[in-house]
């Protein structure tokens, strides 16, 4: 059997509770431990009720077919793909690591993925349990979720934003929210044990976790679009570049990223992807090119590609992945902009038409693999992205996955 080794990564630590089989999910995880009620006698170091923890990352994808509502999760850890509850009408699917959010036009239905990771600074812990629902966020398409180790906050599209406890998540349960006051431009963000936003004045806000004002940074970001937690803080999209957030000893401080030159609205980047733990982002520059945003650097690389549907990078060097409209992964190198490596055609059909018209095939990338879905071929490519965008594995499915995203990361 093959089996993923990969290095220690960054993403928001879970503090997990049980881990109970659904109806819809039996037989969706053959390793979960039955659920206990209390810990044993002499509970171990990073012992969690219900899950069994691992040596090594638990990476899953979850997909869905938005016209049937066919939904999978695809461990990618034994190959197996199992079945769980249907969500028809998804117009997104996003994660924050552990919960897949399928956003439908009645509100936001909450998957656990049943692997995440809890990091402590000097050590990880890998845990994997039985996948299962956990119910609806209000809320429909234009809602945005946005986590941390405490809190879950879920901005609409009206820019109303609630609070939510992780641990009833992790319960099973989405339980009861505190809304915060006011509205904002773009998603609500836990970070540094607080909330970060924007006003609809694009004034930047900070508020503690009871949703109070805090000292906020003299910052404004003019017509926010996208967002990303790095190890450097919180990066935020504005009309002129980015703005980086940061905290140190309870004080933010925020930090103007400009493009360096003047960009049409057309080419602004406006919704990040990278690796979770990387500082380098990713995002569309237009129709034929894409940024590139080194936020330990301080600097935008802008990367000219052919027509560009999902692109992303795993950061540190590695080669920036552009999936373009002929269905093959283009290789670049971020710091000449040269193409260095191409894949055969590997979606089926033009990209950007996947199973309902709108969605399109997405690049997800973790420590040592990228992972691309051909809605129409029914199937997801494992891509090494550091052997020349090598296809290692190829998953065929009973679904078109028009979405997906990768959890345990």
């Amino acid at each position: 059997m093959f089996v993923r080794r990969n290095a220690t990564a960054w993403v928001p630590t879970a503090l997990v509770a049980l881990c109970l089989l659904t109806t819809s999910c039996a037989g969706a995880d053959d390793t979960a431990s039955a659920p206990r009620t209390t810990p044993p006698a002499s509970a171990p170091h990073g012992y969690v009720a219900g899950a069994q923890e691992k040596a090594e990352q638990q990476s899953r994808l979850v997909l869905n077919d938005p016209r049937s509502g066919d939904t999978r999760v695809l461990d990618l850890i034994t190959g197996k793909v199992h079945e769980v509850s249907r969500t028809a009408g998804t117009t997104e699917l996003t994660t924050d690591g552990r919960f897949g959010y399928f956003h439908t036009a009645g509100g936001t239905r909450v998957l656990d993925g049943g692997a995440w990771m809890v990091d402590h600074g000097d050590h990880v812990h890998y845990y994997r349990a039985a996948t299962r629902d956990v119910g609806e966020l209000p809320g429909g398409p234009g809602t945005r979720v946005r986590s941390d180790a405490a809190v879950t906050a879920v901005t609409d599209e009206g820019g109303r934003a609630r609070v939510y406890r992780r641990a009833e998540l992790e319960k099973g349960k989405v339980g009861s929210a505190r809304t915060l006051p006011g509205t904002h431009a773009g998603a609500v963000v836990p970070y540094a044990e607080h909330l970060l936003g924007v006003t609809d004045g694009g004034k930047v806000a900070v508020y503690d976790r009871q949703g109070k004002r805090a000292a906020s940074p003299d910052a404004r970001c003019e017509e926010v679009r996208g967002d990303a937690v790095t190890r450097r803080g919180v990066v935020l999209g504005c009309a002129d570049g980015a703005l980086l957030v940061r905290e140190a000893d309870g004080t933010f401080t925020a930090e103007k990223i400009p493009y360096g030159s003047g960009v049409p609205e057309t080419e602004r980047a406006t919704a990040f992807r990278h690796r979770p733990g990387s500082d380098t982002l990713t995002a569309a520059a237009g129709e034929r090119a894409v940024w590139v945003l080194d936020v330990t650097e301080r600097t935008w690389t802008r990367v000219k590609t052919g027509s560009v549907t999902s692109a992303n990078t795993a950061g540190e060097g590695s080669v920036l992945i552009s999936l373009e409209t002929d269905g093959a992964l283009h290789g670049y190198d971020i710091a000449t902009g040269k193409q260095v490596s191409k894949t055969k055609p590997l979606v089926t059909g033009a990209p950007g038409t996947g199973t309902d018209g709108n969605v399109e095939p997405v690049v997800e990338v973790d420590r040592s693999r990228a992972y691309l879905n051909d809605p129409k071929g029914r199937r997801v490519y494992e891509i090494d992205y550091n052997d020349n965008l090598r296809v290692a594995r190829t998953f065929d499915l009973d679904i078109e996955p028009a979405l997906m995203v990768e959890t345990g990361r």
